[in-house]
C-alpha cells in the first residue's frame, strides 16, 4: 500500500508571507518520504469539515499545483477534487495539460460534481441542482478525454457544453489519470467504471469500502470494464492519523490492503505541515509491507 498527502489548510505558522516557503518544504518532505501523491482541495473558502471558519486561508488549487511542480520532481500532483462547476471543461483540460507539461508528466485530474454552495453563491458561480451537476461532470469527463486524444480535434456537442474544436496543443506528456472523487453508488461509481482511472472512496470501516468495491465491480461488468485496471484510494479521516498514532494507523490499514486498496491519503492539519509529513514518513515503508 502506498501513502499520499493531502493539504487542506493554509493557516501556516508565520502568517501569509510564510505560506510559499512552507509549501516548498511540503513538496520536499513529501518526496523525501517516498509518498506517491500530493494534493490540495479545490475550494475558495475554507470548508466546515476542517473545523475552521470560511474566512481561513485558502489558495486556488491549480496555481498552487503549478508552484509545487517547480518544487518537486517525481510525486504525482492533483486536486482532491476539482469541482466541475468552477471551470469550463475545455479550459480545465488545458489547465491540467499545462500542469502535466510543466511537471514533466506528473499531473492527475481529480474531479467531482462539486458541493459547497456557499462559495458558489459567494463568488457568483452558478450552482445548478445536483442532477445537472452530475450531467456536467459526465460531459466534462468526455471533453477532457477528447481533448487528450490527438487524433480527435473535432467538435463536442453536449447538453451543457458545446465546443467547436477540441484542439489541445501541446498534448500532455502523460495522459493525466482521471480520479473521480466520491462514493455515490448510482452515479459516481458508474462514472468511475466508465471514464475513470482511479477513485477515492470514503468509509468509516473496511466493510464500507468492501461494499463500495462490490458496487464498483458491478458497474465495471455493466460497461465491459476490467475492474483491475482501476486504482483504489481511500482517505484516512476517521480518525485522522497523527505522528503519535502512526503505528496504530498502519495496523488499521491492513484490512484495507487485503481488499485491494492501493493507496491511503492522509492530511496534515497543523500550521507546520512539512514537519508533520517528516514525522509520518516512517509509515511509507510500513504500509508497503502490507502489500
Amino acid at each position: 500500500m502506498e501513502l499520499g498527502f493531502h493539504l487542506p489548510i493554509f493557516d501556516i505558522d508565520g502568517g501569509t508571507a510564510a505560506i510559499a516557503g512552507e509549501l516548498a518544504r511540503v513538496g520536499a518532505a513529501a518526496e523525501a518520504s517516498g509518498a506517491t501523491w500530493l494534493s490540495f482541495m479545490d475550494h475558495y473558502f475554507q470548508i466546515e469539515p476542517m473545523g475552521l471558519p470560511a474566512e481561513s486561508n485558502m489558495l486556488e488549487g491549480y496555481t498552487t499545483l503549478g508552484f509545487l511542480a517547480a518544487h518537486t520532481s517525481n510525486i504525482q500532483l492533483g486536486l482532491l477534487v476539482t469541482g466541475v462547476t468552477y471551470r469550463h471543461p475545455g479550459l480545465l483540460a488545458k489547465i491540467v495539460t499545462t500542469l502535466d507539461v510543466l511537471s514533466g508528466g506528473r499531473a492527475a485530474l481529480g474531479i467531482g460534481a462539486a458541493w459547497f454552495e456557499r462559495e458558489h453563491l459567494g463568488l457568483g458561480v452558478p450552482y445548478p441542482p445536483i442532477a445537472e451537476r452530475f450531467e456536467r461532470l459526465e460531459e466534462a469527463l468526455r471533453i477532457c478525454l477528447q481533448m487528450w486524444d490527438p487524433a480527435n480535434n473535432g467538435p463536442f456537442e453536449g447538453t451543457h457544453y458545446q465546443l467547436a474544436e477540441t484542439l489541445c496543443s501541446p498534448q500532455p506528456i502523460n495522459r493525466p489519470k482521471i480520479l473521480i472523487g466520491g462514493s455515490g453508488e448510482r452515479k459516481t461509481l458508474r462514472l468511475v467504471a466508465q471514464y475513470g482511472d482511479a477513485c477515492n472512496l470514503f468509509g468509516s470501516a473496511p466493510a464500507d469500502i468492501e461494499h463500495k468495491l462490490d458496487v464498483l465491480r458491478r458497474h465495471c461488468d455493466d460497461v465491459g470494464r476490467d475492474f483491475n485496471e482501476l486504482r483504489i484510494t481511500i482517505m484516512a479521516n476517521n480518525p485522522r492519523p497523527t505522528p503519535d498514532t502512526r503505528d496504530e494507523f498502519v495496523r488499521s490499514m491492513a484490512d484495507y490492503a487485503k481488499l485491494g486498496v492501493h493507496a491511503v491519503i492522509i492530511t496534515p492539519t497543523t500550521g507546520s505541515p512539512a514537519a508533520w509529513i517528516d514525522s509520518m514518513a516512517p509509515a511509507v515503508p510500513q504500509l508497503a509491507e502490507l502489500g
